[in-house]
Formats: C-alpha cells, sequence, structure tokens
C-alpha cells in the first residue's frame, strides 16, 4: 500500500518537483523503513495519528495501513496536491500548514491522547520537538526520525557527549530514547547524514515543580559554558551557599546534572534570592 522508490521517482517527474533544500526534503522511498517506523509507533486501530512533513506520502500510508486515523501536515504548497492524490483516498486528512506555526488546540482538540510520528526536516527538528511539548499536551507520544546528532542531543542523559540544555528541557517534559538508525540510501535525494528514530513518551507532569522560566535560564547559562566549573559558569547567579543548599558540587560541570538537579539548583536558588554582592 505504500510507496516504493520508483513510485517516488514517478510522483516525482510526472508533478515537476524537485526536492526542496530549504525546506529539508528528503522524500523516504523504502516500504520496509516506513513500515518498521509504523510498528515502533505501535499505532493500530482506534489510535490517533498526526504527521507533520508528510511529503509525498509513504510514511503516512504505512500508517493509515495499521488502521489508525491519520492526520498529515505539510508545508510545501506545491507537495500538497501530490500528497492528497497518494494518501486522501486511505482516508488520510491533508493539512497545508507550517507545524512550528499551527494552533494545535484547534487542529487536534483538547482531549485525548494523539501519537506524532514524523520524519522531520533537519533544520527544525529541535524546535518543533520542544514547541510539540510546550504547546501540545494532546499528543502523548512521539516518534520522529532526525538527523543522527539531533536525535542523540534529543535523548542523552548525564555525563554522555551528545547531552546539552536541549536534553534538559526535553526531560524536563518527557522521557526520550533511540529506537533505531535509518541509512541515508533510504531517502531521495540521499541526506549526507545518518538518521536516527526517537522516542519520545510525555511526563504526567514536569519531571520537578519549579518555575520552568528560572530552570531553563539556568540551564542555558551553565551549558554556555560546558567545560567550565558551575561555580564560574553560573557567577553572579548562583553562589556557593546555593550550591551547599541543593547538594551540588560547586566544581561539577553542567553535563553532570540530570534534570532533577537543575530542578534542586533552581528551586534553591529561587528560595535564596539575588546572590550578595
Amino acid at each position: 500500500m505504500t510507496l516504493t522508490r520508483r513510485e517516488v521517482a514517478d510522483l516525482l517527474r510526472r508533478s515537476g518537483i524537485r526536492p526542496s533544500r530549504a525546506l529539508g526534503q528528503n522524500f523516504v522511498v523504502d516500504p520496509n523503513t516506513v513500515r518498521r517506523i509504523a510498528r515502533l509507533a505501535a499505532v493500530g486501530p482506534g489510535d490517533r495519528v498526526v504527521e507533520i512533513g508528510a511529503g509525498l506520502g509513504s510514511l503516512t500510508l504505512a500508517l493509515a495501513e495499521t488502521g489508525a486515523s491519520v492526520v498529515a501536515v505539510e508545508l510545501d504548497r506545491y507537495v500538497v496536491p501530490v500528497l492528497r492524490e497518494v494518501v486522501e483516498r486511505a482516508g488520510v486528512r491533508v493539512v497545508e500548514a507550517d507545524a512550528l506555526r499551527l494552533d494545535w488546540a484547534e487542529l487536534l482538540g483538547d482531549g485525548g491522547a494523539w501519537v506524532l510520528v514524523a520524519n522531520l526536516p533537519y533544520n527544525v527538528a529541535t524546535p518543533l520537538v520542544l514547541t510539540l511539548l510546550e504547546r501540545a499536551p494532546m499528543i502523548g507520544r512521539m516518534l520522529v526520525m532526525v538527523q543522527r546528532e539531533a536525535g542523540e542531543r534529543l535523548a542523552a542523559g548525564p555525563g554522555e557527549e551528545a547531552y546539552g540544555a536541549v536534553s534538559v528541557k526535553v526531560a524536563y517534559r518527557a522521557e526520550a530514547r533511540l529506537v533505531g538508525r535509518v541509512p541515508p540510501t533510504v531517502f531521495v535525494p540521499q541526506p549526507k547524514v545518518e538518521s536516527v528514530l526517537v522516542s519520545v513518551t510525555r511526563r504526567p507532569e514536569p519531571a520537578v515543580a519549579v518555575d520552568e522560566a528560572r530552570l531553563f535560564a539556568l540551564v542555558e547559562a551553565g551549558f554556555a559554558h560546558r567545560r567550565k566549573m558551575l561555580r564560574r559558569a553560573l557567577a553572579g547567579v548562583v553562589d556557593d551557599r546555593v550550591f551547599a543548599a541543593a547538594a551540588i558540587r560547586p566544581e561539577a560541570r553542567a553535563e553532570e546534572l540530570g534534570v532533577e538537579a537543575w530542578g534542586r539548583l533552581t528551586e534553591c536558588a529561587t528560595a535564596a534570592g539575588p546572590s550578595p554582592s
């Protein structure tokens, strides 16, 4: 039911579409890959799935094949007519929109759990995942295909090379893990990087009960100088009394702290008030 490499080539030729580098378009052309993604997403009859960047519909068809109800979001106005031609006969609803600017409550409603499954453009993958975690609480799970480096940042834990501010922001609202790798050969055009599949499961409540803006500001300040000790990276923001209250060594580096430790540091910094001059 999904598209083969030859069928994708025919669609591109007949429609006169050339994949847009600006939009990060790399179309999946391998039926085994899209069916594997649908299996990993664990969706089926009764599930509601939203796909971002549906492109020509290869993954869309694999998702519809599971029996799930699918809404496909696509930004490219030249691709949308072809996408409609391919997937609407499978009962898929196609929405032409920019996912970063969508009113998600209007599109998906406030109630019920949705699953996001998407081959995300490399240039917007990270901000899009963070935006969805913040603004689309009706999406309870995600399975996203992203550039390997971006995926490793989304799923990294303390002490890992890829761990950074993005990792903490994801961990604040969700649990993320790498669940697979995807070679460049399954795309047209072939990207020069490897892709990974990342599973993201929203937490019922944020990992720590602190002011989000304060937490993220502290995390960003700490990772802005990740090789420095926190005493130096957070100078003027956090002093020794706060480190002591939070049970965190001032000599530690940002990459050593998990989201719970960042939460303690934020809570204690807030309680202590401005650092004494």
